[in-house]
């Protein structure tokens, strides 16, 4: 069943234009503010969040009586580092709306570990208890924000995928394991393993050592780190990684690297302006076929392959006629096994909010079956 919502991007796909005031990147407020809030006391909506280390995205989610997918009241895209902490979004959130729900999911990068939530790169910390007391709600529930993305690849439609890889066309989709990963602020891995009753394993994946091909990859690896020192795709495979990659490159070509982040050099090596950030892209796709190939034989990822993150959709192109797919595929005796492994970009927005409410009623729904 597809849900209920809409799909927007601030560049075009993903998610509405920003405005440029508090801190709100994006916002779709689905009906007006006093109907939101006369909604949400009437069909007991709750908050359903999805926050990582640049962007916090809140939803003022309902429950629909006798459907799978929750209904999207309101949604609206903070800066993260243009507050001061997690309640005081929810808190703008809830006075944008007048509402004040009793319950929140949150989907957050990171695990729960004493209490906290456990990330490098969250510019705040975040402790469930104190989101409770703050804000004055019943309860407080937290996954992993992949965990929740995996949810939500279960409402995809077709018109929110671009497959840069398909199985043959007398091969049968596979109903298997569906492996999502994304690369952004950092890199988050989830399973999702169908069944009647659907589950994901959140995983550290994202923290596997870096495997680099002897040659010119073995050379930047030197550069990322001393010898015999943990490098994870993590360090590669993601926004900053892509800074780090492109000043390696530049070292080692003995260049001052002239562009500062990572939205500049892939809008170079797009252009082919920049011969750096032109390499630093190839190896960027190369490295990350070879890692989704190496999950999809752990995984047995039959289901196929969703890749997640605000930055690929706009390179979907330059992937489409990078090694990606070649390093993907390049796995010796395994290789006709993941020819039948599809492999699809999603611009996932509302994707890991919609997943994290559809967990919630999952849970809220067996709890109420249960003897």
């Amino acid at each position: 069943m597809k849900a209920d919502y809409h799909v927007y991007d601030a560049a075009g796909s993903a998610e509405p234009p920003a405005n440029g005031t508090d801190g709100v990147t994006a916002q779709v407020d689905a009906m007006p503010s006093a109907t939101v809030s006369a909604l949400s006391m009437e069909q007991a909506a709750f908050l359903a969040a999805d926050v990582g280390g640049t962007h916090a995205r809140i939803g003022l989610v309902a429950m629909r009586p006798g459907q799978s997918a929750p209904a999207m009241l309101a949604y609206r895209v903070y800066k993260c580092a243009e507050f001061s902490s997690l309640e005081n979004i929810l808190h703008t959130f809830c006075d944008a709306f007048a509402v004040r729900p009793r319950k929140l999911v949150l989907a957050c990068a990171g695990f729960l570990l004493d209490g906290r939530v456990v990330n490098n790169n969250l510019v705040w910390p975040i402790a469930p208890a104190d989101l409770k007391a703050a804000l004055a709600l019943t309860d407080v529930e937290v996954l992993n924000d992949f965990e929740a993305l995996a949810y939500g690849t279960a409402y995809l439609d077709a018109d929110s995928v671009q497959t840069l890889h398909a199985p043959a066309a007398h091969e049968k989709p596979g109903q298997g394991p569906v492996v999502i990963v994304g690369p952004g602020t950092g890199l988050g891995v989830a399973v999702r393993l169908p069944d009647a009753h659907p589950s994901v394993l959140a995983t550290e994946a994202g923290h596997i050592q870096l495997a680099a091909r002897v040659g010119r990859e073995q050379q930047v690896l030197a550069q990322l780190a001393p010898p015999d020192t943990h490098v994870p795709y993590d360090d590669v495979l993601s926004g900053p990684g892509l800074l780090r990659v492109y000043r390696a490159v530049c070292r080692l070509e003995n260049v001052s690297p002239t562009l500062e982040d990572p939205a500049a050099i892939t809008a170079a090596a797009c252009m082919g302006s920049n011969a750096q950030a032109l390499e630093t892209l190839q190896l960027f796709c190369a490295w990350l076929g070879s890692y989704i190939g190496d999950l999809a034989m752990l995984y047995g990822a039959t289901g196929g392959v969703y890749l997640a993150g605000g930055f690929l959709s706009r390179i979907t192109d330059f992937m489409a006629k990078s090694r990606f797919i070649e390093r993907f595929l390049d796995k010796g005796v395994v290789r006709p096994f993941l020819q039948t492994v599809p492999v699809h970009v999603v611009d996932h927005a509302q994707l890991a909010v919609i997943g994290a409410a559809s967990w919630l009623m999952d849970r809220s729904s067996s709890s109420r079956t249960q003897p």
